[in-house]
C-alpha cells in the first residue's frame, strides 16, 4: 500500500504497566511504580480479587499523589483484605512539563557560537578566572585599563602617548630631574666656573679658577659627599704662594687628617676626589 508522507511504523510498543501488591488487612495506601496521568481516576484500572474497583470519593478507591508530590499513590477507602491480590494496569500516558535543574546544562549541550552578546549579563565577574584572548582581537574605541600588564613581542607599537600619561613623566641626570619631551645640558667631566675671588663652597662636579691675587680665602668643600665625588682647583694668577688658597674640609678628612688644606704653591693645579668617613677627600694627582 501507498502512502502520503511518512510511513507509519511497523512496530508498535506498549505503555501500560502492571503493579502488583497484597492487602494485610490494614493498608489502605499502595504506590504505583510510574506516575499516572493526573486527574486520571478512570485512566487507570484497579482489580482486587479480580474485580475492578469504581475510583472517586466515597467509591473503592482515589487517586492522589505520594510523599514526592508524583500522582502515584492509590488510596483505598476500606483496607482489602489480608492475602487479598491487587493489581493495576496504570496506562503510562503520563505528561508533564520537565524543569532543567540549576547548572546542569554542561558546555557541550550549547550550540557553538549559539550564545549572542543579548543573552549575557551586562557586567561579567570574571576575576576567578582565566580568559585566554585569541593572537588577534579588535577592542572597543572606548578606554581601555591594564593593571599589572605586560605587553611583550617585537610587533607590539604603542604610539601617540603623551609625556604626561606616563607616571614617570621625567628623567633624572646628576641629581637634575628632566620632564620627557624637554631639553636638557648634559655636562661631561668638570662642569668649570667663572672665576672666584673670595671664598665659597665648593660643589661636587665642578671646577674652580681661585684668584688671590687682592687676599688669600677659602674654599670649603660641601657639607655631604658621596664616593667618587670629585671637584678640581687652579690657580688662576699664580699668586697662591704669596696668598694662599685654604680648602676647608666641613667636617670630613682630607688626606685621612682632620685638618682643613692650604695651599701655598704657585700655580698649582690639583682634584680632590671623596673616597669614605675614614680617609675622606683625597688628591687625585700628585
Amino acid at each position: 500500500m501507498a502512502y502520503i508522507g511518512k510511513k507509519p511504523e511497523d512496530i508498535f510498543k506498549g505503555l501500560a504497566n502492571k503493579d502488583t501488591f497484597t492487602g494485610d488487612g490494614s493498608t489502605v495506601a499502595f504506590d504505583l511504580t510510574i506516575a499516572a496521568p493526573a486527574g486520571g481516576d478512570f485512566d487507570i484500572e484497579v482489580f482486587v480479587e479480580n474485580v475492578r474497583q469504581e475510583p472517586g470519593a466515597g467509591k473503592a478507591y482515589t487517586l492522589g499523589a505520594d510523599g514526592s508530590g508524583n500522582i502515584k499513590r492509590i488510596t483505598f477507602s476500606t483496607a482489602p483484605e489480608s492475602a487479598a491480590e491487587i493489581y493495576v494496569i496504570n496506562p503510562g500516558k503520563q505528561y508533564e512539563t520537565l524543569t532543567i535543574a540549576d547548572d546542569s546544562v554542561t558546555t557541550a549541550k550549547i550550540l557553538n557560537n549559539a550564545v549572542t552578546a543579548g543573552k549575557l549579563a551586562a557586567t561579567l565577574n570574571l576575576s576567578s578566572n582565566t580568559i585566554t584572548l585569541p593572537s588577534t582581537f579588535v577592542t572597543t574605541t572606548d578606554t581601555q585599563t591594564l593593571t599589572n600588564k605586560t605587553i611583550s613581542g617585537a610587533s607590539n607599537t604603542l604610539s601617540s602617548i603623551g609625556n604626561a600619561s606616563l607616571t614617570n613623566s621625567s628623567i633624572t641626570i646628576n641629581g637634575t630631574p628632566i620632564a620627557l619631551g624637554a631639553s636638557g645640558t648634559i655636562v661631561a667631566g668638570t662642569s668649570w666656573q667663572a672665576v672666584k675671588t673670595s671664598g665659597f663652597t665648593a660643589v661636587a662636579g665642578e671646577g674652580y679658577f681661585c684668584n688671590t691675587t687682592s687676599s688669600a680665602f677659602t674654599a670649603t668643600l660641601p657639607a655631604s659627599a658621596a664616593i667618587g665625588d670629585e671637584i678640581s682647583f687652579i690657580d688662576y694668577a699664580g699668586t697662591f704662594d704669596t696668598n694662599n688658597l685654604t680648602i676647608g674640609r666641613n667636617s670630613h678628612n682630607i688626606q685621612g687628617v682632620a685638618e682643613d688644606l692650604t695651599v701655598s704653591t704657585e700655580r698649582a693645579g690639583f682634584t680632590l676626589v671623596y673616597v669614605d668617613a675614614t680617609q675622606g677627600w683625597l688628591l687625585k694627582d700628585k
